[in-house]
């Protein structure tokens, strides 16, 4: 099974780059975040003529959004309102093999690294929080569960251009990083793209649009994560970060994610 995870920043201004992807890649699975669009005028006809007829979403006007679109057939689909806000953030649904799938937006977290001053910071944190608690509570490990999209942080050293001038930079704090590994043991998810590409090596997902030169200066985090359940453990067969996706005409600042799994 091939499973892309791409956040897409707007899946109405990016069709053509989406239909790209899915020439190039030929997945099974889609998971799309930031669709930047109303349930009602989701382009469900342009996704359908890609081959993926089946979708689970969840949509709001101009911000947010995610989205499971799939070759097969979905069941259960459901979604989430995390830490109480309505922001469409979260969809899941079941694939005939049985695999549960979640696509899912961490908020970024504004600029100002203080949850006393910064709501979207605490809002952030307190997201993190609730996927510690939420999983461990509502889903038995031991099932095949897949979670991928754009958490917004980068864990590890190597996740990041610098770690010295990032640790007070959103994406990259202590406090950030320390949640989502707190999140991710609290479950036993199994990092898929560090389990293909282990650390020290440098692996990144996004590139600022600020920089002149985005290929050149490198200066890039590893914001896009697919994580596996216990009961997917040794099912990984490859992964890559389609870096050259950043480069396409009028990209997003995201760059996809594809795994192969044997299930």
């Amino acid at each position: 099974m091939r499973v892309v995870t791409w956040n897409v920043n707007s899946i109405r201004l990016r069709i053509d780059l989406l239909r790209r992807l899915v020439e190039e890649t030929d997945p099974d699975l889609v998971l799309l975040q930031e669709t930047k669009v109303q349930d009602s005028q989701f382009p469900h006809d342009a996704v359908a003529e890609l081959g993926l007829a089946h979708s689970a979403i969840r949509g709001m006007k101009s911000y947010n959004g995610v989205a499971i679109l799939s070759k097969h057939p979905l069941s259960d689909p459901d979604t989430r309102d995390w830490v109480g806000r309505d922001d469409a953030r979260h969809v899941l649904a079941t694939l005939p093999n049985g695999v549960e799938v979640h696509s899912l937006y961490v908020p970024a977290g504004g600029d100002e690294p203080d949850p006393e001053v910064n709501d979207k910071f605490r809002h952030k944190l307190d997201f993190v929080s609730e996927m510690k608690s939420w999983f461990p509570g509502a889903r038995d490990p031991k099932r095949p569960i897949l979670l991928a999209g754009d958490l917004n942080i980068a864990p590890l050293d190597s996740d990041v251009w610098s770690h010295k001038q990032l640790l007070k930079v959103v994406s990259h704090t202590p406090v950030e990083t320390e949640g989502l590994t707190a999140a991710q043991e609290a479950f036993g998810w199994i990092d898929a793209m560090r389990a293909h590409t282990p650390a020290p090596e440098r692996l990144y997902t996004w590139w600022s649009y600020r920089a002149k030169d985005w290929r050149a200066a490198d200066r890039g985090r590893r914001l896009d994560h697919v994580w596996l359940s216990p009961g997917l453990e040794g099912t990984l067969r490859d992964m890559r970060v389609i870096e050259d996706a950043r480069g396409w005409e009028k990209p997003s600042d995201h760059a996809p994610v594809v795994v192969d799994l044997d299930v």
